[in-house]
């Protein structure tokens, strides 16, 4: 646990003594108790020294800072990323966080995604994931791990279809924002989410041609997808975002929405957007480039109900024969 001073009870005290007396982690997941045996420890190198299994959750540009304050850890060990996000271009290739783990920590390394949001999975609500890992061995360790009664596990080799989907699913999640955040009701959300499945499946198989189909219907796909669009820290700033009307940034809302938590969709629309931009694939994807343009480019929140040029005729209906290129619009007008 990362130390910090945090007002308890009316005193200032460590976060992680408070912890180890209560088990309950008091600033970042309030009203849960955790078991008896999680003990919060403060020293990096002590915490992983005898690890078997490292699992990664948290923002992935402290990835590196972190595996370099590590120390020296088991040569048996293995990794589990959850980190959504955390992408760069290198030669001409996308590189994935769980790449650059393997790189650093010279182990196994996969990846764990699905419809958790952080809150219902500690309330012991039944929720399914989807781990993606290439060792069979490591596959029927890292199940029995995770796998209970109440958090379900299916396992697959496919990493990047699994790791993509969880990074980009929080992008098409700003656009849910930006949906709520104008009052569209459940259709236009509904339209959004299907478009944004499609075209994150255009965005993944350009780079990872190999991926499976069957990913895209696994808990790190459609059920993510649904599950952030409806209810997560991404779709709820960008909401913010819209009704503050340009009055407040990212950071003043993140600031004041997440109670120290990071918005990862807009850090991976900043990261996707010059990869888009390199490959042209900005008019393959229409509504990723529009979340960018809103989110960045100061480009009316209304526009993301607006088909522009370029739309896939295939995300809504066949265009008719002798078809000029009707431009569509769905939702409503803006006043004025």
């Amino acid at each position: 646990m990362f130390e910090e001073e945090i007002q308890h009870k009316g005193v200032k005290r460590k976060l992680s003594e408070v912890f180890n007396e209560t088990k309950e982690n008091v600033k970042y997941l309030p009203g849960v108790t955790l078991p008896e045996h999680v003990t919060a420890e403060t020293d990096l190198k002590k915490a992983v020294m005898y690890a078997d299994v490292l699992i990664w959750v948290l923002p992935h540009q402290f990835v590196a800072r972190t595996v370099q304050n590590m120390g020296k850890i088991k040569e048996t060990c293995v990794s589990v990323s959850l980190i959504k996000g955390g992408l760069e271009l290198e030669g001409g290739k996308l590189g994935l966080c769980s790449d650059l783990l393997r790189k650093l920590l010279n182990h196994e390394v996969g990846v764990l995604m699905g419809a958790n949001v952080a809150n219902e999975v500690a309330a012991g609500e039944f929720c399914e994931a989807t781990l993606g890992i290439k060792d069979k061995k490591y596959q029927a360790l890292l199940c029995k791990l995770f796998d209970c009664r109440t958090f379900r596990v299916t396992a697959t080799d496919d990493i990047p279809g699994v790791e993509l989907c969880g990074a980009l699913k929080n992008v098409v999640a700003l656009g849910a924002g930006f949906c709520d955040g104008l009052e569209y009701g459940g259709n236009t959300k509904a339209a959004l989410i299907r478009i944004g499945l499609q075209e994150m499946k255009t965005f993944i198989r350009y780079f990872y041609p190999e991926v499976k189909d069957s990913t895209f219907l696994e808990s790190c796909g459609v059920a993510d997808l649904i599950t952030t669009c409806f209810g997560g820290r991404n779709r709820k700033c960008a909401e913010a975002f819209v009704k503050a009307k340009g009055a407040k940034s990212w950071a003043q809302i993140e600031k004041e929405l997440l109670g120290g938590q990071k918005l990862q969709g807009t850090l991976t629309a900043l990261e996707i957007w010059p990869v888009m931009q390199k490959h042209n694939l900005c008019e393959k994807l229409p509504l990723l480039t529009t979340v960018y343009q809103i989110a960045f480019e100061d480009r009316a929140p209304w526009s993301i109900v607006k088909l522009p040029s370029g739309m896939p005729s295939s995300a809504f209906h066949k265009e008719p024969k002798g078809s000029t290129g009707i431009s569509f619009f769905f939702g409503r007008e803006p006043k004025g």
